[in-house]
C-alpha cells in the first residue's frame, strides 16, 4: 500500500446517516498462540451462577486467557468453597499459585449479591475479598470487572477487560462504525453510511469518536458523542480533511489538510477553532499521532523519498526521522506509556505491523500476515489491536508486544476494518 494509496482512501464519496442500533455482527475468539512464563492460576466456578444469565467465572478466564499472560489451571477433584479457607498445599501441587473462588446469592430487591476471594496460594493467604450487588443479566461486565481486579493485583498493572473497540463494518453495501466491548461482543452500530469511512480516533476520556464523513461530498471531520449521538463538524476546510487523532489532554486535535495545496499536518482546538499548521515539508505530511506526553507528533511522511515516520516537537523544532529500517513504514502508534512504537512495514512485499523499542532503537516485526493496517494499542501498552486480510476481506486481529501471543475477532459474514482501542476510563 502505497502513501498515495492511503490518501487516496480519504477521498472516496460517502453518505452519512447516523443511527442507533441492536448488533449486526457476533465476533468469535480464536487463541493462536500463547506467551512464555506466565501466572499459573486457577478460576473456580462460582457457587450459584446459575443465577446469572452466563458464567462469570468463563469471562473471568478467558479475559485472562486472551493476554498471554496467565496459565490456566483446572480445579481437578479439588473443591473451591469462596467462604471455607482453601488446602494451599494441595492446590499448589496442582500448580496453581492464585486461585479465585466466589458465590453468587440472590437478594430480596432481585439483585444478586457476589462475593469473590482472590487466594495468594505460594504464600498461603488472602490477596482480597471483595462483594459487588449486580443484576442477572450483567455476567459479562461482572466478569470484565472482577478479571480487572485480579489482572491488577497479579501484575500490578490496571486491567483493561472493560474497555471498548470501535472499527468499521462492510455488510453487503453498507458500512458500519462498531462501537463493541473489547473483545468484540456487545457490538452496536453507532454510525451507518453507503461508502467507506476510515481514521477512528477516541479522545482520552473514551466519550467521543472522531472520524471523517463524506455528506458534504467532501471529506469532512466529524466528532460524535457516543452517549448521545450528537455529532459536530471539527474540519470542513478547502481540499481534503482527514486522519484525525486527539491530544492527550483532549483539548486539541492533529488532523492532515490539503488546504494549502498538498497533504501536511495542522493542529486544531476540539471545538474547531485556532487553527495552525504545524508542518511544512514539500512532501505528504499525514497520519499523526501525539506522544503520550503531548510534546511530540509522530506521523507519515515521504519527504524523504520513500514514506517514513517521523516525529516533530511541538514546542518548536525541525522534524527527526524515525523510521529507518525498511523503504516503507507508515502509521505510527505510541504505547501509552511512551516506550514502544508500533507501525506498518513492507517486508519482502507484505505490510506486517512491527515495533521499535524507542529507547534502544531496536525493531521486530509481530505479524506474519500480508495486508495488515490499522494498529492500535490496548491500554496496557503491550496488546496490538490491527485490521488485516483473510479470504479476501477484512478481520480484526490482536497480537502482543513480543508477537508470542495472538487472537482474532473474526465474524465471517462480514469485512472489518479501521480499528481503534478507546482508552481507560477515568
Amino acid at each position: 500500500m502505497s502513501l498515495t494509496r492511503i490518501l487516496a482512501r480519504i477521498l472516496i464519496p460517502i453518505a452519512a446517516l447516523l443511527l442507533n442500533g441492536v448488533a449486526q455482527a457476533q465476533l468469535t475468539i480464536e487463541i493462536s498462540g500463547t506467551g512464555e512464563n506466565r501466572i499459573p492460576v486457577t478460576i473456580a466456578p462460582f457457587a450459584g451462577e446459575g443465577l446469572l444469565n452466563q458464567s462469570v467465572s468463563e469471562v473471568v478466564q478467558r479475559d485472562l486467557e486472551r493476554t498471554g499472560l496467565f496459565r490456566l489451571i483446572p480445579t481437578g477433584s479439588l473443591l473451591a468453597v469462596e467462604n471455607v479457607a482453601p488446602d494451599y498445599p494441595a492446590w499448589r501441587s496442582l500448580g496453581s499459585e492464585a486461585l479465585l473462588v466466589g458465590s453468587i446469592s440472590a437478594l430480596a430487591d432481585g439483585q444478586l449479591e457476589v462475593r469473590y476471594r482472590l487466594h495468594d496460594v505460594s504464600g498461603q493467604r488472602e490477596y482480597f475479598v471483595l462483594k459487588v450487588n449486580v443484576r442477572n443479566n450483567q455476567a459479562r461486565a461482572l466478569g470484565h470487572h472482577i478479571a480487572n481486579k485480579v489482572y491488577e493485583q497479579l501484575t500490578g498493572q490496571r486491567g483493561y477487560f472493560s474497555t471498548r473497540i470501535a472499527y468499521v463494518e462492510k455488510r453487503g453495501s453498507r458500512y458500519q462504525l462498531m462501537v463493541a466491548d473489547y473483545d468484540g461482543e456487545n457490538a452496536v452500530p453507532a454510525l451507518i453510511l453507503n461508502e467507506p469511512i476510515i481514521s477512528l480516533s477516541w479522545s482520552p476520556d473514551g466519550k467521543r469518536l472522531a472520524y471523517v464523513s463524506f455528506e458534504k461530498r467532501k471529506p469532512v471531520v466529524y466528532v460524535s458523542t457516543l452517549a448521545t449521538g450528537a455529532r459536530t463538524v471539527l474540519a470542513n476546510y478547502k481540499g481534503s480533511n482527514s486522519a484525525p487523532a486527539w491530544s492527550p489532554d483532549g483539548q486539541q486535535l492533529a488532523l492532515t489538510l490539503t488546504r494549502d495545496g498538498h497533504s501536511q499536518i495542522y493542529l486544531v482546538n476540539a471545538n474547531g477553532s485556532g487553527l495552525r499548521r504545524l508542518t511544512n515539508s514539500s512532501g505528504i505530511d499525514t497520519e499523526p499521532f501525539f506522544s503520550p506526553d503531548g510534546s511530540m507528533l509522530y506521523f507519515t511522511s515521504d519527504r524523504g523519498g520513500s514514506p517514513q515516520i517521523y516525529r516533530q516537537p511541538l514546542a518548536g523544532g525541525e522534524a527527526q526521522r524515525v523510521s529507518f529500517n525498511g523503504a516503507y513504514n507508515v502509521t505510527p502508534r505510541i504505547s501509552p506509556d511512551g516506550k514502544t512504537l508500533v507501525y506498518v512495514s513492507r517486508n519482502d512485499g507484505l505490510f506486517q505491523i512491527s515495533k521499535m523499542d524507542l529507547a534502544t532503537q531496536e525493531s521486530l516485526v509481530l505479524t506474519n500476515s500480508a495486508q495488515d493496517e490499522s494498529p492500535s494499542f490496548a491500554p496496557d501498552s503491550r496488546t496490538i489491536l490491527y485490521a488485516t486480510e483473510m479470504g479476501g476481506r477484512g478481520v480484526l486481529s490482536v497480537v502482543s508486544i513480543d508477537g508470542r501471543t495472538r487472537y482474532r475477532l473474526n465474524d465471517r459474514n462480514s469485512d472489518l476494518r479501521e480499528p481503534a482501542w478507546s482508552p481507560l476510563e477515568k
